[in-house]
C-alpha cells in the first residue's frame, strides 16, 4: 500500500506551497474541516490520518512504532517527502505540534514554517517546569483509559474540549475518542503523555506560531510561554478561545491567526 493510501491523504486547494495539517490524540483529519479550506486558495492544503485513526487499515499498525512520538514523525516524514514537499507549513495539533517539531529535525527542508496548536513537549510537572499533570495523575489517567476506554473516553473529552455551554463539542471528541480503536488509543496515549520533548525544542531555528487558548486543561498557559522561551523565531499568540481545541470551537480566530503568520 502506498503512504497516500495508508494515511488516507486528501490533496486540496491550488497554492505552490504546501501546507500539511496533522490531529491530535484521539482524533483524525475531520477535526479541521473548519479551518483547513479557508488556506485552499494559497496553498495545496494536505489532510491525512496516522495509522489506527479514521479510515486508515489497522493491519498496519505497529505497537512498537507508535509506541514513541518517532513513528509518527517519521510518518509525517514519508508524506512529506511522498508529496515532494519543501519549504512547507506544517500544522499540528495538540500531541502533532511536537510531532512536527521531530519531522523538522529529521529533515529540516522539508517544512520551513511550524504552527502549534495548544502544544505541550511534556505533559508531566518536573522541577522547574509546570507540565499540568503530576505523574501520579497521568498514571490514574492511563489506568482509567487501560481499564474502560469508553468510560475514559466520555469523562475525559468533555474536560479536554472545555466550553461546557456548547456540550455538542464535547461529545464530538467523545464519539472520536470513542472510534479509536481501544489497543490503538492505549499506545497513543502513552506515547503522548510519557514524552519528554523538551531537549527537541533546544537549537531549532525553524519559524514557528504557537497558539495557546486562554483556559487549556491539557496545555496550559505556563507551556505555551515556556516552548516560546525555547524557540528564537517563535511568535505566541494567546487566543480568547478556551479548552484544547481550537480548531472546532474557534475556527475562525484559529483562522486568522494562522492566516497572520503565513
Amino acid at each position: 500500500m502506498s503512504v497516500i493510501d495508508k494515511h488516507n491523504v486528501r490533496i486540496s486547494g491550488a497554492g505552490d506551497r504546501t501546507m500539511i495539517f496533522a490531529h491530535g490524540f484521539g482524533c483524525d483529519q475531520n477535526m479541521w474541516r473548519h479551518v483547513a479550506p479557508a488556506f485552499e486558495d494559497r496553498f495545496r492544503v494536505v489532510l491525512f490520518d496516522y495509522v489506527g485513526a479514521g479510515p486508515t487499515d489497522l493491519s498496519h499498525y505497529d505497537p512498537d512504532k507508535y509506541g514513541s512520538l518517532d513513528g509518527y514523525a517519521d510518518d509525517v516524514v514519508a508524506i512529506a517527502r511522498e508529496l515532494g514537499v519543501r519549504d512547507g507549513v506544517f500544522v499540528g495539533h495538540s500531541v502533532s505540534a511536537m510531532i512536527g517539531v521531530l519531522a523538522v529535525r529529521k529533515d529540516p527542508e522539508l517544512f520551513g514554517d511550524l504552527v502549534m496548536v495548544g502544544p505541550s513537549p511534556r505533559y508531566i510537572d518536573d522541577e522547574n517546569y509546570i507540565g499540568g499533570f503530576s505523574e501520579a495523575q497521568v498514571h490514574e489517567l492511563l489506568e482509567f483509559l487501560d481499564s474502560n476506554h469508553l468510560g475514559w473516553s466520555e469523562a475525559m473529552a468533555p474536560v479536554i474540549m472545555g466550553n461546557g455551554d456548547r456540550p455538542e463539542l464535547g461529545q464530538e471528541l467523545t464519539n472520536s475518542f470513542c472510534r479509536t480503536h481501544p489497543d490503538v488509543a492505549r499506545c497513543f496515549a502513552r506515547a503522548t503523555f510519557l514524552s519528554d520533548n523538551r531537549a527537541d525544542l533546544e537549537g531549532l531555528a525553524t519559524r514557528t506560531l504557537i497558539l495557546q487558548c486562554s483556559e487549556d486543561v491539557i496545555a496550559p498557559r505556563a507551556v505555551g510561554e515556556f516552548v516560546h522561551a525555547r524557540l528564537p523565531n517563535s511568535r505566541l499568540v494567546v487566543m480568547e478561545a478556551t479548552g484544547h481545541c481550537p480548531n472546532l470551537s474557534a475556527p475562525q480566530e484559529t483562522i486568522s491567526a494562522i492566516q497572520a503568520f503565513v
